[in-house]
């Protein structure tokens, strides 16, 4: 798994790459342990590259949306390959994270 933050436009970007799973859960929740603190986030995440995520990737997206939802921000992943989008769907995740 591939993470790659920046901020542009007074918006973070994040990009995706790759699959997270158990073997890497860990560090993906470190990698993004930044984006939960701050003032009023407006988050993207570019999707395109994520080939699969498990359930331990599901719980640090919610865990993220809250975050994000808290300090009255907004959070969209975008470019969700079909695979991906459909765990979402199956989950009810695609009705708690805006998938664009």
């Amino acid at each position: 798994m591939e993470v790659i933050i920046s901020n542009e436009d007074q918006k973070t970007k994040v990009i995706l790459n790759g699959r997270i799973d158990t073997t890497n859960a860990e560090q993906f929740q470190k990698d993004i342990q930044p984006l939960m603190e701050g003032d009023s986030p407006q988050i993207e995440i570019e999707c395109s590259g994520m080939e699969y995520t498990s359930s331990q990737g599901l719980r640090m997206f919610l865990m993220l949306q809250k975050s994000v939802n808290a300090r009255k921000g907004q959070m969209a992943m975008l470019n969700m390959r079909p695979q991906v989008k459909e765990v979402f769907d199956i989950t009810g995740f695609s009705n708690i994270i805006k998938i664009q």
